[in-house]
């Protein structure tokens, strides 16, 4: 089955950036798409907001 939300460690793994700054990129996100601090970010979201292509970043999550 197939995931649709990304989670700090998600980012960390496809960034190689720390946990801290994970966390913040999901909160940018989430202001940039105008939802709650509590609210998930899809994958979708996050490729739209890093640049990175859905192809690329599937393979890498389990």
């Amino acid at each position: 089955m197939k995931r649709i939300c990304i989670y700090p460690k998600d980012i960390q793994l496809l960034t190689g950036k720390s946990e801290r700054t994970a966390r913040r990129i999901l909160s940018d996100i989430r202001k940039e798409y105008g939802k709650e601090p509590k609210q998930l970010v899809t994958i979708t979201e996050f490729c739209l907001y890093t640049g990175l292509k859905e192809q690329q970043v599937l393979p890498l999550l389990h």
